[in-house]
This record gives structure tokens, C-alpha cells and sequence, in this order.
């Protein structure tokens, strides 16, 4: 029987559990969004079944594959730095074989293999089970390509070695795919339309973290909120299932339920949510059920009806406003958070303040804030100007900014003589004397280690904050 040791992650480089009958070696690096995380545990795990360990020594790796993502130029920029460096050490190991995967593999197909001259394989989000198909080609000394988007395919029955991982969390994906046409986004050409996971494997992939020791999940998806499980097939496919199929299909809010029932002492979390998706019933269940955490990332990329309808957003502010008010009714205590652009073409100052002034009425917790960076083969990269100024992209995107950290302050400041249960996830990065964890609503806090160890559930009593961070000290184990 191979002799397993334990896995960790250093950085964007992911450790493999070894076998000792394994003798290639795998490097492989992951850029972009938690779902790209989660896939390279898949294709890690698929790598496995056909030798491969990983290491963490790019010189030593015989194949090196790099998980990319295309959401923004600066990460397709990264991404062909790293080739670069790849290509470095390729001519000191020229045996050594790179490929690229993900987003970025699906959006540039062939001129990959045409303009980067180091890479031997391409492999699109939906084509992993294909890759010992395609080393077989690359060994062969043929260059390998495959980035099919499937209408079909979840992973659902490959089992993640769990790379992305401290022991304590564990992503669980659940749907693929994207079949909102956001005039700014790439995900539904690189990931194809929504299909949903069988909810069982879904359960049974929790139910064997829990007995693996870890102690909190997050369900993924482009798109969680259109979950959607009758037997099979696609979402759009719905209307022509049968009376039965509808009557016993699971949406989200009976998916929540489902996994909160099944460990009941296993934190959930959730990403990402879009608003026009976000159901009453979903926030229902999570203020039904204690283990389901208390943060919504809810993105609105603009405050303006204006901008919001030119990148095809299905709702309007004011829609918006009345779901972070029911949120705020149902779940008092429920921590919200923003993606945010600034200087989407067209964008005038009006509209800027109107993404301001939206800012002021969530009062988001924490966000993620970036300027427009137009995506080839998107609708707004095909139909539309970028005709805002860098400088003024830079100038908007520092005042949303400015507003978040404010507005996290004061969210953070409301904690102060509070009691918080934290899970500890690891060391603190300042101070090794310390822990650091996540409250429910995904604050960070950050006690003195005393006798607590990672992947305890701890009461901290909370005595000043960061913009960001909670500080405090335990007072006894959670119950």
C-alpha cells in the first residue's frame, strides 16, 4: 500500500499527498478565483492516477502547469510572466512539459501553443479527465489542445485531493459555468452555460470532510444562487422536466438546508451570489440554521441604473437596496461584501456618485475594488469604448476604496466588547505567539494562542480592531 504523506499548500503552489509508487513529478501554480483553487485539486487528483507527485521545486518538476484565469489583463499578465520563467528553467530541463489550464486556456486556445513557444498543452476548465489523453500526445512529441466546454461535466465524481487547504477548509464546488451574459465578464465563453452538481455526491463529499477532521466548507459556483438539481441537465432545460422532476428538484435554499443538516457542527459558506438570483428563501435558511455563516458576497460592480443596464446586470439599484434591507431584516448580524468597478466605459461622474453613495447606504464589510479593464470577445470589449481615462479610472477607483475602508472600520469598531466564536485556522502572520481565525461573518480575528489549537471553535471577546481585523482573547471553547 503507498505511503501517504500529508498535504499543505506554500503559497500558489500546491502539495500533493505523495505515493511512494508515484515517480513524476508535478508543479503546478493557480491565479484568479477560488473555483480555480478548487479545480487544480481535481486536476491534481487526476495527475495522481497517472504517477504524479508534486513538488514544490519548479527545477525538479517533470510537468509544470499553470491554472490561470482571465477576468482582468493584470492576471493574464502574471500569467505570461511565469511562462516566461517557466521558459527559463525549461532549457536547463528541456524535458520538462508545460501546459496551461483554466480560463485564460480557454479564451486563447491555439495561440498559446502558436506564440508561446515553451507551452506543450492547453486545457480548457470542462477537459481535465482528457489530460492523460493529452500527455500521451505531448510525450508522443505533438503539441495538445483541448478546451471543449461541456454542457455536462461537474467533477462531481472525482474525488479533490484537498491542496488548497489548511486540514480545517475545504472548498465544494457545486455548479460550473455562468449563463448570465454580463457585458464585461469572460466567464460564460472560458466556463460555458450553468449545470448544476448531483446534491447526493455533494453531501457525501461533506459527510467525508467531516470525518477527515475539517471543521468548515464553502460551496462554490460563478453563480451559487442558481443551483439547481431535478435529475439532470441543464438550468435553462427545466421547462421540460417532468411533474415529478420539478416537484423534487433542489434549489439552493434546500441545498443550504440539506448540508447544514447533514453536519450540523460544520461551518458553511457560500460564493458567489448575484443579485437578481438571490432568493428570500436563501436568507431564510441561513438565519435558520446556526452553522450556515452570516456573510453574503454580493456583487454590484456599480451603483448606477445607467451603467448597471450597459453591463447587463438583471436588477437596478433600488432592487438592490430592498435585498441588502430584507438581508438586513432577516439577518441583522449578516456580513456583506462588494466586487466593485470603477470607470466602465461611459462612466460619468454622476454615475460615480451614485456607486458612492450606494457604498454609504450598505456600508459594505469588506469588498474587492478594481478598474475597468476591457476583456477581448466580451460585449463590451466587441460594442464598446474604453473611453474613460486611466487617470480618472485610478482617481474613482482610490475614492471607492477610501469609502470601503472607511465604512470597514466602522463595521469592524462595532465588535469592540463583543463576544465572537472564531475558528482558528492558523498562525497569526505578525505574531507567532497568536492565532488567527474567521468569525462567522468572515472577520478576522486575531487572540493569544494560550492552550487553543487550529481547528478550535473559540469565544473571543473582542478589544480593538484595524480597518480589517478584529483583536481580542479567548474566553473559553465555543459550544
Amino acid at each position: 500500500m503507498d505511503k501517504v504523506i500529508d498535504e499543505s499548500k506554500q503559497g500558489n503552489t500546491l502539495v500533493l499527498k505523495q505515493k511512494d509508487s508515484n515517480t513524476r513529478k508535478l508543479y503546478i501554480e493557480s491565479y484568479g478565483c477560488a473555483m480555480n483553487f478548487s479545480d487544480s485539486e481535481i486536476v491534481a487528483s487526476i495527475l495522481a492516477d497517472q504517477g504524479f507527485n508534486t513538488t514544490q521545486q519548479l527545477e525538479e518538476a517533470d510537468l509544470v502547469l499553470v491554472n490561470t484565469c482571465s477576468i482582468r489583463d493584470k492576471a493574464e499578465q502574471t500569467v505570461r510572466k511565469r511562462l516566461e520563467k517557466y521558459n527559463a528553467v525549461k532549457k536547463i530541463n528541456p524535458k520538462m512539459k508545460v501546459g496551461v489550464l483554466g480560463c485564460m486556456a480557454e479564451r486563447l486556445k491555439s495561440k498559446f501553443l502558436e506564440e508561446e513557444k515553451i507551452v506543450d498543452l492547453v486545457v480548457g476548465p470542462d477537459a481535465y479527465k482528457d489530460l492523460p489523453n493529452l500527455l500521451a500526445e505531448v510525450e508522443s512529441g505533438r503539441d495538445a489542445i483541448n478546451v471543449l466546454l461541456s454542457k455536462d461535466e461537474t467533477y462531481g465524481d472525482v474525488s479533490p485531493v484537498r491542496l488548497n487547504s489548511n486540514g480545517i477548509t475545504a472548498f465544494v464546488s457545486i455548479t460550473r459555468g455562468c449563463d448570465n451574459m454580463c457585458t464585461f465578464c469572460v466567464v460564460p465563453f472560458t466556463r460555458g452555460r450553468e449545470r448544476s452538481r448531483d446534491p447526493q455526491s455533494i453531501i457525501e463529499e461533506i459527510n467525508d470532510l467531516w470525518r477527515k477532521g475539517y471543521k468548515e466548507i464553502t460551496l462554490l459556483g460563478q453563480n451559487v444562487d442558481s443551483y439547481l438539481w431535478y435529475g439532470g441537465g441543464l438550468k435553462k432545460d427545466f421547462s421540460k422536466a417532468s411533474d415529478m422532476q420539478k416537484a423534487t428538484a433542489v434549489n439552493f435554499a434546500k441545498l443550504l438546508a440539506y448540508c447544514a443538516e447533514a453536519q450540523p457542527k460544520m461551518r458553511i459558506r457560500f460564493s458567489t451570489s448575484n443579485p437578481q438570483d438571490l432568493t428570500l428563501d436563501v436568507i431564510e435558511t441561513m438565519a435558520k440554521y446556526k452553522n450556515i455563516c452570516k456573510h453574503i458576497h454580493l456583487p454590484i460592480q456599480s451603483g448606477s441604473n445607467r451603467i448597471l443596464k450597459a453591463m447587463n446586470r438583471q436588477h437596478t439599484r433600488e432592487e438592490y437596496m430592498a435585498l441588502i434591507t430584507n438581508i438586513k431584516r432577516i439577518l441583522p448580524d449578516c456580513a456583506i461584501s462588494q466586487d466593485m468597478i470603477a470607470g466602465f466605459p461611459t462612466e460619468t461622474e454622476a454615475d460615480h456618485q451614485d456607486t458612492l453613495s450606494l457604498m454609504e447606504f450598505v456600508k459594505y464589510d469588506f469588498g474587492y475594488m478594481y478598474a475597468y479593464s476591457e476583456r477581448p470577445g466580451t460585449m463590451a470589449g466587441r460594442n464598446m469604448t474604453d473611453d474613460v481615462p486611466e487617470a480618472t479610472k485610478k482617481r474613482r477607483l482610490q475614492e471607492i476604496i477610501d469609502a470601503q475602508r472607511a465604512h470597514g472600520h466602522i463595521r469592524t469598531q462595532a465588535n469592540i466588547g463583543k463576544i465572537c466564536e472564531v475558528l482558528i485556522e492558523k498562525a497569526s502572520k505578525k505574531s507567532d505567539k497568536h492565532w488567527s481565525g474567521r468569525t462567522s461573518q468572515n472577520t478576522v480575528v486575531v487572540f493569544p494562542k494560550e492552550q487553543y489549537q487550529i481547528g478550535d471553535f473559540v469565544n473571543v471577546k473582542i478589544a480593538s480592531c484595524t480597518t480589517a481585523t478584529l483583536i481580542g482573547e479567548a474566553v473559553g471553547y465555543a459550544e
